[in-house]
């Protein structure tokens, strides 16, 4: 790893713990194992090597693609939502200082926000693909689509930032959150699971077998 890398690496674990203030130039150096002329001789000054962190933090996050022809909503989505919480959970220790000096450097704050933003928009074309694709019906009620997306994205989102400071708050595992999420979306859009057909059918069997 050579010396750009190394102190791009030491500035996000400086910065996750003590913020923008508090991550000086100093403190970096010490934690990259280099002294602070070679900081400044790469980067500048501290503002652009912030910035030099949040485009490469960007970069690294890729957004998850949805499948161009959908054919199982269950199961895509849900691999895109493990992907996209395991993205957002990796990268919670930064997002909150960005969200917490968002009046400071709303520029910064704006900038950690468009992972999920992108993630959003593959999601919302995802969701049109799949209309028109005939595995569900016509939007129920105006900006009904958004308002499930906004209310996956939250879910996501909440779960990223707080799942480690108040457990107690979620009734799944890390593990089985997705799931949860995906199924709510997807019963707010009109799609039902995989699994609830058999179930309709089990109980019209049940009854046909009472009568």
């Amino acid at each position: 790893m050579d010396n750009r890398e190394r102190i791009l690496e030491a500035a996000a674990r400086v910065y996750a713990q003590h913020g923008f203030r508090g991550a000086t130039t100093r403190l970096i150096a010490i934690e990259a194992g280099v002294n602070e002329v070679t900081l400044f001789r790469l980067f500048g000054c501290k503002s652009q090597l912030f910035d030099e962190l949040l485009h490469q933090r960007l970069r690294a996050s890729a957004v998850t693609e949805l499948p161009e022809v959908p054919a199982d909503p269950e199961r895509e989505v849900t691999a895109w939502c493990t992907a996209t919480l395991a993205q957002m959970r990796a990268s919670r220790s930064m997002l909150r200082k960005l969200i917490g000096e968002v009046e400071e450097r709303p520029a910064a704050a704006l900038s950690a926000c468009e992972g999920p933003y992108c993630a959003k928009q593959s999601l919302a074309s995802y969701l049109r693909r799949l209309r028109a694709s005939g595995l569900v019906g016509p939007e129920l009620e105006p900006n009904a689509d958004s308002a499930a997306m906004s209310m996956l994205m939250g879910a996501m989102f909440g779960d990223a930032m707080l799942r480690d400071i108040v457990p107690e708050g979620f009734s799944t595992t890390a593990d089985e959150a997705p799931v949860m999420y995906v199924r709510g979306f997807l019963r707010a859009i009109g799609v039902l699971p995989a699994s609830a057909p058999k179930r309709r059918r089990s109980r019209a069997t049940d009854t046909a077998a009472d009568d």
